[in-house]
């Protein structure tokens, strides 16, 4: 991520001991050994008065609502095993300045963006929304009525969820539980996010209830799937250059289209619908494998361009896997888009600093896919300058499970998602 040439809540205000500046998280510190705040400058508390407590109080208040974000009051509880608590609403490394444990309820002061400021740690800091959420019983009464027709609006999409899920029809993982679901949208201020021209879906994330949890976040992208998508182009690579292989656009190309169409089976089924069938499936499987799944395409249509979910991924999953058949029609086998060897689109970034992890990702998922008894086309890999690994800055592969003369039957499909899952093992050496 870029720095930025400020600092985010900065306060300076004139105090008995001379200028005084303060950042989020140090106001309610005073006199408790705040790193943050030189000895030179001030040495104890007594330097703020009454007056210059209001006045920083309101300065900050300037600056959390500055970025978007709007002044609450309640107790939220955290849902993440060990929460990230910052000096900044940005996920530079160098602004956390601690952890939060999981279950820890936090006083919460402002909301937006998808940031929270809550009170810990002697301070004021953010936190990012996905990680908590509202403790029982507590509330702002004035969201009260909209905050039970969310809630009554989330019941029913879970249950519609429920009902549509994969093999066993659940959503669920081992045993029948229901894992945690939270929808995700795209924050505008992500790196590679002001690429995106299709963005106002939801991702779906699902919290593994096993108990062998492996902590970490799949994302799986059910390829096509949105509405109005191939109508729309984003741009092939963040820096403008084109594109240096084939494919659905051609080669030299700076533009793209945002969502393509997919292909038709031989029997006449959408790729799309296959490709959902398969995601779902991969989804049940991983969850019971103890994994977190980031669905970027929950449904039949996604209003999220592929640009969308690679930054989608990038934020909340530790890779990301995007189900694919190939347009031909000779039921070749499974393959994924390998990184193309040429020297210019290596050296651009995001790719530069991730193509290997995008290679090796590939290579363990056809790996498993092998030795799950699936058909492997020639090497396994073919490459493809594709606008997902383009923007990835985790690892990230499209997979190709088939073409238009593959079966799709369900025992097919799970004896692809056998082999996808072996290879995520192996990819994190389970």
């Amino acid at each position: 991520m870029r720095k930025q040439n400020f600092i985010y809540g900065a306060v300076c205000v004139m105090a008995a001991a001379g200028t005084l500046c303060l950042a989020p998280g140090i106001l309610n510190g005073m006199g408790k050994g705040e790193k943050q705040i030189s000895s030179k400058t001030v040495q104890t508390a007594d330097a703020l008065t009454s007056e210059t407590r209001e006045q920083v109080e309101t300065t900050m208040a300037n600056t959390y609502e500055s970025l978007g974000m709007k002044k609450v009051s309640d107790t939220v509880v955290v849902t993440a095993d060990a929460l990230r608590y910052r000096s900044a609403p940005d996920t530079s490394a160098d602004n956390v300045k601690g952890t939060i444990s999981g279950g820890t309820r936090l006083e919460r002061i402002y909301e937006g963006n998808g940031w929270s400021v809550v009170k810990t740690g002697g301070g004021e800091y953010y936190v990012s929304s996905s990680y908590v959420k509202k403790a029982d019983g507590s509330q702002n009464q004035a969201d009260a009525q909209s905050q039970n027709a969310s809630e009554n609006k989330k019941e029913s999409q879970a249950q519609t969820k429920e009902s549509a899920g994969g093999p066993g029809g659940s959503a669920g993982s081992e045993g029948g539980e229901t894992p945690a679901v939270q929808e995700i949208g795209l924050d505008g201020s992500l790196p590679y996010a002001g690429f995106s021209k299709i963005n106002s879906g939801k991702a779906v994330l699902y919290k593994s209830t096993a108990q062998n949890r492996k902590n970490k976040t799949i994302a799986v992208n059910a390829g096509h799937g949105t509405s109005g998508g191939s109508s729309v182009k984003t741009q092939c690579h963040p820096d403008g250059s084109p594109k240096v292989t084939g494919g659905t656009t051609a080669s030299g190309a700076v533009m793209a289209v945002a969502v393509s169409g997919g292909m038709t089976f031989a029997d006449g089924t959408a790729e799309a619908k296959v490709t959902l069938q398969m995601a779902k499936i991969l989804k049940d499987r991983l969850l019971a494998e103890g994994y977190d799944v980031l669905m970027l395409r929950d449904g039949d249509d996604v209003q999220l361009d592929n640009v969308a979910r690679s930054v989608l991924a990038n934020r909340y999953a530790d890779c990301h896997i995007s189900l694919h058949w190939d347009s031909t029609s000779n039921d070749k086998g499974c393959f994924y888009m390998s990184v193309p060897n040429n020297t210019s689109y290596r050296a651009m970034e995001p790719v530069a600093s991730h193509w290997q992890d995008h290679n090796r990702l590939g290579e363990a998922l056809v790996g498993g896919l092998r030795d799950a008894g699936n058909k492997i086309f020639s090497g396994g890999s073919m490459e493809m300058d594709l606008t997902q690994t383009s923007y990835s800055t985790v690892p990230s592969v499209d997979i190709e499970l088939g073409d238009k003369g593959s079966s799709h039957s369900d025992a097919v499909l799970n004896q692809l998602a056998d082999g996808l899952v072996m290879g995520v093992n192996r990819f994190f050496g389970q």
